[in-house]
């Protein structure tokens, strides 16, 4: 695959299966402060401007903007994604907890039918099985069931048996972008928007629990009928059997999977893939996400007193201030001033 990342183990976007706790300390749900808006994502890129123009050629209704005196690719959501140029290509290995990002379209399949048409569009398969055979939109393949976004080897031999048929229709895809990015498109919604960031987790259900004790996040209801959990209980071992269709020929971990909001945009997880612990977003192609917030010096004070882990500042950004602090699995979140 000339120019594109070998993608890593597969997921699926919108999706994600979460809970809300019913644990939690009283802060989380009497939080005097109101939640914050997810502002951005922020990629360190060797040629911004030539990766905002790709952008907007695939997803017309995103536009060249700037923020900051930082290059950005406006959503119409007024999310953004920003970019920092770098001389050196930016590692998209080890694994971080950013894993990929994406969209809605308003119809995955003619997506695909354009963007089979062009040249600088490296689409990505998703393998069915682990003997071969590959599809370019996951409803082509066997639906999932239970909630889980895809099927064992032996949930796939009994709908080989049953005579299942797939189900057509809306999807997710997956395109390789510039400098190494995964993005997924999924459909058929309303309209085309930013929509998620899709990560990696050591342990998905503490993370939930993580944001919305210290971010007022709010958490994604579970698709699994997965019980709420708490700090006691939220430490729960990654599933044994891998699930198709998946960006590797070997399958995908979906189990366990939790997932929050801020606004329109989700941040969903699935446990990490590997054996590795995830390293630091700090550097690498995906460096950190950005949530807005009215009044930096509270949040600042909160977090603090919580105990979170501060990476920089405040600081200087544009004409408001930032602070950066550290997330359950070595994310990088920035949280900026909006007034």
């Amino acid at each position: 695959m000339s120019g594109a990342v070998a993608p890593r183990m597969l997921l699926t976007a919108f999706a994600a299966a979460m809970i809300v706790s019913a644990g939690d300390p009283p802060a989380v749900a009497q939080s005097v402060l109101p939640a914050p808006a997810f502002h951005h994502l922020h990629l360190n890129a060797a040629d911004p401007d030539a990766a905002i123009a790709f952008y907007t050629r695939q997803f017309p209704s995103t536009a060249k903007a700037a923020w900051g005196g930082i290059a950005a690719l406006k959503s119409p959501n007024n999310v953004m994604v920003l970019f920092n140029k770098v001389s050196v290509a930016a590692p998209v290995l080890p694994q971080t907890a950013i894993w990929h990002f994406g969209w809605h379209v308003v119809d995955v399949r003619k997506n695909l039918a354009v963007y089979k048409t062009k040249a600088e569009v490296l689409l990505q398969p998703l393998f069915t099985t682990e003997d071969g055979g590959s599809v370019l939109v996951s409803s082509d393949t066997w639906p999932g069931t239970g909630g889980v976004l895809g099927l064992t080897k032996s949930q796939i031999a009994a709908a080989r048996a049953a005579g299942v048929r797939p189900a057509g229709g809306a999807g997710f895809a997956y395109m390789a972008g510039p400098d190494g990015a995964l993005i997924e498109y999924q459909g058929n919604f309303p309209a085309e928007r930013f929509n998620h960031v899709h990560m990696f987790q050591e342990d998905p259900f503490c993370a939930q629990l993580w944001y919305q004790r210290h971010l007022s996040a709010t958490a994604v209801p579970s698709r699994t009928g997965e019980a709420p959990r708490s700090q006691e209980n939220c430490k729960v071992a990654r599933g044994a059997d891998r699930t198709w269709p998946a960006l590797e020929p070997e399958g995908a971990f979906r189990t366990p999977a939790a997932a929050v909001t801020f606004g329109d945009v989700a941040l969903t997880w699935y446990m990490r893939q590997g054996d590795k612990p995830l390293v630091s977003t700090r550097g690498h192609l995906y460096d950190h996400i950005g949530l807005s917030v009215a009044d930096l010096d509270a949040w600042i004070a909160k977090l603090r007193g919580e105990g979170v882990t501060f990476l920089e500042g405040p600081y200087g950004l544009g004409d408001t201030r930032a602070v950066m602090i550290e997330g359950p699995s070595r994310e990088a979140i920035e949280l900026v001033e909006v007034k």
